[in-house]
């Protein structure tokens, strides 16, 4: 399945692709988000849909797409966790994840404009996988871990690097102003996705391509990735892991490319969708 929802900014309502129709799900009676997963939301809908595709209404296109499901309790991201962008960056490959978190607050629509901060010169794109958690972790056994995933998503995690590399070095700083998670268009669920460690990945800016990586690259997987974190605290339903970027990003380059406004920020994953955002001051 691929969930997603609809309309104005804080106003979505549930919704979901077949056949490459958006057919609008409000009668389901539930968003998606914490509750929803942690009540076998997602077997249910499926049961619902069976049951009532016939009947739901199409909504017309070019509707405003919101992120594919309610604000998580947390976004955590994996620093380095591509082998070639480790390099790109001088950097060694990790031996242990790196962890760090993104604000929620920083959660926008896969569309929406993405707002550079007042005063930066530094602002960076990132196309990665999202993995978001269908049901209560802690110290998950990784031969177990898929069976806590929910399903994937595209985010770009935008990034600062004037906040993130030089101002104390926390990267926080630079990962979490508004506009910087933009995710979807869908929460794909496991079945529809295929193999997550051989999915094509790419980027543009202005039509020209700046990111083309594959998951094979990531330096750790999926259900490591899972089990690992669940060790250090608990997920919760809806929680996202953001699994890391492949080479391309603008800090990568000789001069480094940042973003402007007016620029168009286009991305996708093999599966998962596109996205594509204008840049503004």
């Amino acid at each position: 399945m691929k969930l997603l929802r609809f309309g104005e900014p804080g106003k979505e309502k549930p919704g979901v692709l077949v056949n490459n129709d958006i057919l609008d799900a409000s009668s389901f009676g539930e968003d998606f988000g914490e509750t929803f997963f942690e009540t076998n939301g997602l077997q249910r809908f499926s049961t619902w849909l069976k049951q009532n595709q016939g009947s739901l209404p199409k909504v017309k296109p070019g509707v405003r797409l919101g992120p594919p499901f309610t604000r998580p309790s947390k976004i955590i991201c994996i620093g380095l966790n591509f082998a070639k962008h480790a390099a790109e960056s001088n950097m060694p490959l990790p031996v242990e994840p790196i962890i760090f978190f993104k604000a929620t607050t920083a959660i926008a629509g896969p569309n929406d404009d993405v707002v550079i901060p007042p005063k930066s010169v530094k602002t960076d794109w990132e196309v990665e996988l999202a993995v978001v958690i269908g049901k209560k972790a802690s110290y998950v056994k990784e031969s177990d871990a898929l069976n806590y995933v929910a399903g994937y998503c595209l985010h770009n995690d935008y990034s600062e690097r004037e906040y993130q590399l030089e101002r104390n070095g926390q990267w926080v700083k630079g990962k979490s102003c508004d506009t910087f998670a933009p995710l979807g268009p869908y929460l794909v669920t496991p079945d529809d996705v295929g193999n997550v460690d051989s999915l094509r990945m790419w980027l543009k800016v202005n039509g020209k391509t700046m990111q083309d990586g594959n998951t094979d690259d990531m330096v750790f997987k999926v259900p490591f990735l899972v089990s690992y974190l669940s060790q250090f605290m608990t997920l919760l339903p809806g929680d996202v892991i953001s699994t890391g970027t492949p080479a391309g990003v603008g800090l990568g380059f000789k001069p480094p490319i940042y973003l402007k406004p007016g620029d168009v920020v286009e991305l996708g994953i093999e599966g998962l969708g596109d996205q594509k955002q204008t840049a503004r001051g």
